[in-house]
C-alpha cells in the first residue's frame, strides 16, 4: 500500500469534520485568533449549547481544535497557523457567500469583513491586500517566488520596532502567501505578518469590531498607513 493510500482515510476523517455547516461555522468563528467559549459558539452557529458541545468534542478529537480550561470555564482555539490556513485556503476555495444578505445587519457584518479583518493571527480582506501591495510596490515585499521579506523589508519592520522571530527549519516561515476568501488574491502571512498585525492592534492602527474578527482602521492608522506605505485614506474606505 503507497503512503497515498495510507493517507486516505485521514483525509475523508477531516474532509467529515468539515462537511458538517454548524462545524464549519465554529471553524471559521475561531479564525479570529481568539479563545471561544462553547456558549459563544452555539450563539454564533445558532445551535443549542448541548449541540455545540457535541460538534466541538469532535473537532477537539480530530485534532483541529485544542481545548483550555481556565476554573469551571471551557474555552477551545484552532490548534495553530497551519490549521487556521487549511481553514481559510478552503473557504476562499469555496468562494464567497451567496448575495444578497437577507438583512441590513448582515450585509454590514459582511461588508465590515471584507473590508478589514483578522485571518487567525494577521490582517486580511481589503486591508491586508492594500497592504500586500504597498509593500511589494515598495520592494519590501518580493512575490518572483512565493512571498519573501526583501533586506528593505526586514529595515522596514526594524524601522517600525516590530520585531521578527527568526524562521526556524519546520517551523513556520517568515513569509507566506495566504489566499484572501473575499479579495481572491494572496495577502501577507506567516510571522511577519502576524507581527505586524499584533502592532497595528496594539499600537492602536486598527480596532476589533464587536466580538467577530472584522476590524476598523482608526485615524490614527489612516495616517501611519499613509505615511509609512503610501496607502491613500479612500482607498481603505471602499
Amino acid at each position: 500500500m503507497t503512503r497515498t493510500e495510507r493517507s486516505a482515510p485521514q483525509l475523508a476523517a477531516l474532509a467529515a469534520l468539515l462537511a458538517d455547516p454548524t462545524r464549519a461555522a465554529i471553524c471559521l468563528a475561531l479564525l479570529d485568533g481568539r479563545a471561544w467559549t462553547g456558549g459563544e459558539l452555539a450563539r454564533h452557529a445558532g445551535v443549542a449549547p448541548s449541540t455545540a458541545s457535541e460538534h466541538l468534542t469532535q473537532l477537539v478529537a480530530g485534532g483541529l481544535l485544542v481545548e483550555e480550561r481556565q476554573g469551571r470555564h471551557r474555552y477551545v482555539r484552532l490548534v495553530d497557523a497551519q490549521t487556521a490556513q487549511l481553514i481559510e485556503d478552503l473557504a476562499a476555495f469555496a468562494g464567497p457567500p451567496p448575495e444578497p444578505a437577507p438583512t441590513l445587519r448582515a450585509r454590514s457584518a459582511g461588508e465590515a469583513l471584507a473590508r478589514a479583518r483578522t485571518c487567525y493571527d494577521h490582517l486580511a480582506g481589503r486591508l491586508g491586500i492594500l497592504i500586500t501591495d504597498a509593500m511589494t510596490e515598495r520592494g519590501l515585499l518580493s512575490q518572483e517566488a512565493g512571498f519573501a521579506l526583501t533586506s528593505d523589508g526586514l529595515g522596514w519592520f526594524a524601522a517600525q520596532g516590530i520585531d521578527l522571530p527568526a524562521a526556524r527549519a519546520g517551523r513556520r516561515p517568515l513569509a507566506r502567501p495566504c489566499l484572501d476568501w473575499t479579495e481572491r488574491r494572496p495577502h501577507l502571512s506567516g510571522l511577519s505578518g502576524a507581527a505586524l498585525c499584533e502592532h497595528a492592534l496594539s499600537a492602536g492602527w486598527c480596532v476589533r469590531i464587536g466580538s467577530q474578527r472584522a476590524l476598523k482602521v482608526t485615524d490614527d492608522g489612516t495616517r501611519q498607513l499613509r505615511d509609512l506605505l503610501g496607502i491613500e485614506p479612500e482607498a481603505l474606505q471602499i
